[in-house]
């Protein structure tokens, strides 16, 4: 498995551990995540299942590099998520800034290595010639 396939399994796993929060550990969600937010346990598990939908991606595309549109379609939920979360800190204020900071590692880490990556995990074409 090349790095950028054991990236996305520890990014995968972390984002496991959100699911956790979502379904199981409000409270933990309300603190760490959102700061200033009345979420509610409906707003935790739709938390949960979104992430949950996003660690399932992480870890299909770690071992399908090669699969164009799983690439791609993980790649955005990295754009996404991070877009989200901006939003939340910039417009919104219901994040604190280190909490972004902690999402903008990873996602940004994410994006740029995937972006990088764009096409190296492609088969390489051979062309016949007669």
């Amino acid at each position: 498995m090349r790095a950028l396939g054991w990236w996305l399994l520890l990014v995968g796993s972390l984002r496991l551990a959100s699911v956790w929060f979502g379904f199981f550990n409000i409270w933990a969600l309300r603190v760490a995540v959102f700061s200033k937010t009345q979420m509610t346990d409906v707003h935790g598990r739709t938390f949960g299942i979104w992430t949950l939908l996003t660690c399932t991606l992480c870890f299909f595309c770690a071992f399908n590099l090669e699969n164009k549109p799983l690439y791609t379609v993980t790649f955005l939920s990295f754009v996404y998520a991070f877009g989200h979360f901006l939003t939340e800190y910039l417009i919104y204020h219901t994040m604190a800034a280190s909490n972004l900071t902690t999402v903008s590692i990873f996602a940004g880490t994410s994006i740029l290595w995937m972006l990088l990556e764009w096409n190296a995990h492609q088969p390489r074409r051979t062309v016949k010639t007669e």
